[in-house]
């Protein structure tokens, strides 16, 4: 398996609910994230992950493109909370080390309801 296709399925299993397992088969022992909105360390990021599954169980993530250079791999995917949202465009961006994911930055963008860019943001 690729490490675009470890980031990928990563980002698949977490938002299904099954952080846990996407922590356990991906995810290196000393890795660290870089969401301003939790701490730093895994086992922080994973238990939010897994409530944003609870609480959101009709969330939509679809994964638009995943880029790989070395050993980085950038996701950009729309995730909606549920069905009827516009969602966001959102940005993973992995740093692998021995084929295990080492370092995670995320950004997200909210899709406006009146967006004048006629080209979309997927």
């Amino acid at each position: 398996m690729t490490t675009k296709e470890i980031a990928q399925d990563f980002l698949q299993l977490a938002a299904q609910g099954a952080s846990r397992e996407a922590f356990r088969k991906y995810v290196g022992q000393n890795f660290k994230h870089h969401n301003a909105y939790f701490k730093g360390d895994g086992q922080t990021l994973m238990l939010a992950m897994e409530e944003d599954a609870r609480q959101n169980p009709d969330k939509i993530f679809e994964i638009q493109r995943a880029l790989e250079d070395g050993n980085l791999v950038a996701v950009h995917s729309r995730i909606s909370q549920k069905p009827e949202d516009l969602g966001m465009a959102v940005m993973h961006i992995f740093r692998f080390e021995e084929g295990k994911i080492a370092e995670l930055w995320d950004f997200g963008q909210a899709v406006p309801p009146n967006m004048p860019n006629e080209n979309g943001m997927f």
